[in-house]
């Protein structure tokens, strides 16, 4: 089983995340400036709205995504895939197409969904396939669900502006995917990090890339 106290002697994983985070800083660049300085605004029509990222792990993506002002709700689950109502067991198999994913419910008031990009393409490597760090399987990938044309567009404009100004030493290998069924995960899986913060992945794996996610979004950080 992934995630279980194999971590706290997997010291290679601990110093790959240590690495990852010194090293794929990309916060100093034009793409990120542009997508992060791209300020919500109010809109007539829609109160919430929703966005839908596979950044692998869905513990590390959840806890990430909740510490945001504008979002408000963060759900983990399976998403992508051709198995209906698939079990966790399942998804870990690699075999039902699901990627863990995460449903973020957010105010486009407060947070606009080009600073959710910036946040997405901060919270994870977005050049592994198919993996994130220990984490191995097409359940891991990088994939990007969107809900409507302007999310995909949105995408699709920020990937090829990374991959332009080379931003990360590989090529981009996230996925654009239309959003379709959307399978929230067993409640164990809900607020993970949170309810379980002594937990050897928590602590030792998402913990120091969460202070890290921190950082770099000090100024967009609940109270």
């Amino acid at each position: 089983m992934k995630k279980n106290i194999f971590y706290l002697i997997l010291l290679f994983t601990i110093s790959c995340a240590t690495v990852f985070a010194q090293d794929h800083d990309i916060s100093g660049s034009k793409s990120f400036k542009e997508m992060n300085s791209h300020k919500a605004t109010a809109s007539k029509t829609k109160k919430l709205d929703t966005a839908t990222f596979a950044t692998g792990c869905f513990w590390c993506t959840e806890a990430k995504f909740q510490q945001l002002k504008g979002v408000k709700t963060v759900t983990s689950g399976f998403t992508g895939g051709h198995v209906k109502n698939p079990t966790y067991e399942q998804v870990c198999t690699g075999e039902t197409g699901h990627a863990e994913a995460c449903n973020i419910v957010y105010d486009p008031a407060v947070i606009s969904y080009d600073e959710l990009l910036a946040a997405f393409f901060t919270a994870h490597d977005p050049t592994q396939l198919n993996r994130q760090g220990n984490d191995e399987g097409t359940q891991y990938r990088s994939d990007i669900f969107y809900h409507n044309a302007d999310q995909k567009s949105k995408a699709q404009y920020y990937i090829a502006k990374l991959n332009e100004e080379k931003v990360y030493k590989d090529k981009i290998v996230t996925r654009v995917d239309p959003y379709t069924a959307f399978y929230k995960a067993e409640g164990y899986h809900q607020d993970y990090f949170n309810r379980n913060p002594n937990q050897a992945y928590c602590k030792y794996v998402i913990q120091p890339a969460l202070e890290k996610f921190k950082a770099v979004f000090k100024d967009k950080m609940k109270k």
